[in-house]
């Protein structure tokens, strides 16, 4: 066996060619492994966010449509002639769930700004009222609160809902990236001579029925998937942070409560406005001036509408407390995928034998493995008997997928206090997360157009499906320098901060 370059150099049954073949059927099949097991858990992230998604879409649906059953009849003409605005506040929530750049708070002002003027207007509909006269009256309105407490309870409350929705679905997408990316990274050259030596020199030797020693197939694995396991802090991470978020759906924030009945406070706010009218309309022509009476003749106000009508909303509560136990159950036990997979790999896919077997393949022959096992990560395998490992040079694909990691974090920690986040500044930064849209008024004023963007998001964007609309974490605070060193880009990470 002296023409072997992998294999012991001892009486053997393979030529130099038949080497080289099973060197690279161990590169093949070891790569193979890897996505097949990271396919595993891309199909239980993907199927969370699937199950997420449906039950959200359908809550938003639910109330969209109960509006467009129940409105025509309770309001007349008031509705009638304003079906644009309930649409496009339904189109705008469905666009910043799915990631849009959407500052939500100022969507659903502008959406009880617009209904007021035309509400207002079609209720004095005897008087001539400028667009001029409208921005008066609107400037006014704070003050009196036409639509009672209304839209300030719920921007509260939907913003909060909205927030931890869409980073919740998100952390499931970018969770399953992550696997697959990661899983797609191609074996080193000492890695693919390490398997060989691991899979296929016992047949060079003769001994194809003999397994290879569990603590050898260990090290050789360790080795191979160094870097791959340094996303164990950063993916534990993002995992409790999306038990923590989930705790908040069903919780304080609780989704089915708020987007279930988006319908129904809408129409109380439309109550609170004809119940004062009188009173609304005195102050504003006080502090407007009278306006003049138009040559069209009296109000159209559809005077059939009076009094609270109740509206009903079907709760899907227990719906969201399995949903939300069942991902926290799959959650709870992917926590710890990076630092196992060597085990599986070795116990499921190579077959390795026991740990106390010493009749097993040691690298050399049949007999006991003495090395111990390396510890986790790139920096544990300084002393690696089996691969030789650079530690100095980590895999830049496995750093950026950490990154990927941090960030979608972080967005998670602040979705789990009420602070919005911004998908697209994410994209901007690296492919990849964000900043909060939750920052002081002369900020976000400057920053923010009045009109929402229509810039589609870049990454990571919740798909849009057919129908009416598409089918939590301590925030950790991550130092700038730190970040800039690990991505190895510019990274604007000043969107972690806000």
């Amino acid at each position: 066996g002296e023409h072997l370059r992998i294999c012991p150099q001892g009486y053997t049954c393979c030529t130099s060619e038949m080497e080289e073949n099973f060197a690279n059927k161990s590169r093949s099949e070891f790569e193979a492994m890897m996505k097949e097991t990271g396919r595993s858990v891309q199909t239980i992230l993907t199927a969370q966010y699937r199950n997420f998604d449906n039950y959200f879409q359908d809550l938003l649906n639910k109330s969209e449509k109960a509006l467009y059953d129940s409105f025509p009849s309770l309001y007349g003409e008031l509705y009638t002639q304003n079906m644009k605005v309930f649409k496009d506040l339904y189109s705008e929530l469905r666009r910043y769930y799915r990631g849009s750049n959407i500052n939500l708070e100022e969507a659903l002002n502008e959406f009880w700004t617009r209904l007021l003027e035309r509400l207002f207007k079609l209720m004095n509909a005897q008087y001539h009222i400028t667009d001029e006269y409208l921005d008066c009256m609107v400037k006014h309105a704070e003050q009196h609160k036409p639509f009672g407490e209304v839209p300030r309870d719920l921007k509260v409350k939907a913003t909060r809902a909205f927030i931890v929705a869409r980073s919740y679905a998100q952390g499931f997408l970018v969770g399953s990236d992550v696997v697959k990316k990661v899983s797609q990274v191609s074996l080193s050259h000492e890695c693919t001579r390490a398997v060989m030596k691991l899979i296929y020199c016992p047949h060079c030797r003769g001994m194809a029925s003999v397994k290879p020693c569990s603590n050898y197939c260990l090290n050789v694995v360790k080795g191979c998937l160094a870097n791959q396991a340094d996303l164990n802090t950063e993916w534990k991470y993002l995992m409790d942070a999306l038990v923590a978020v989930a705790d908040r759906i069903d919780g304080p924030y609780n989704v089915d409560t708020v987007i279930g009945t988006i319908h129904m406070r809408i129409s109380e706010a439309i109550s609170n406005l004809q119940e004062n009218k009188d009173s609304i309309t005195a102050k504003v022509f006080q502090g407007c001036g009278n306006p003049k009476i138009s040559t069209k003749g009296s109000s159209s106000e559809d005077k059939k509408r009076r009094g609270k009508v109740t509206l009903e909303a079907k709760s899907s509560a227990v719906a969201l407390e399995m949903l939300v136990l069942d991902a926290k159950g799959n959650l709870t036990a992917l926590k710890s995928y990076w630092i196992t997979l060597p085990g599986v790999l070795c116990s499921k896919k190579v077959m390795a034998s026991s740990a106390a077997d010493d009749k097993c393949w040691n690298g050399m022959t049949k007999g006991s493995y003495l090395p111990e096992v390396m510890g986790d990560g790139l920096a544990n395998q300084i002393n690696n008997p089996e691969v030789e490992v650079d530690i100095t040079k980590p895999d830049m694909t496995i750093r950026q997928q950490i990154m990927q990691l941090k960030i979608m974090t972080n967005r998670l920690g602040n979705a789990n206090i009420g602070n919005d986040v911004d998908f697209q500044d994410a994209s901007d930064d690296m492919s990849g997360s964000g900043s909060g849209d939750s920052c002081p008024d002369d900020v976000c004023g400057k920053r923010l157009s009045k009109s929402p963007s229509t810039r589609q998001p870049e990454t990571h964007a919740i798909p849009k499906q057919s129908g009416h609309g598409v089918t939590g974490a301590s925030s950790r605070s991550l130092p700038s320098a730190f970040l800039l060193f690990l991505s190895g880009a510019s990274i604007a990470v000043h969107h972690l901060w806000r």
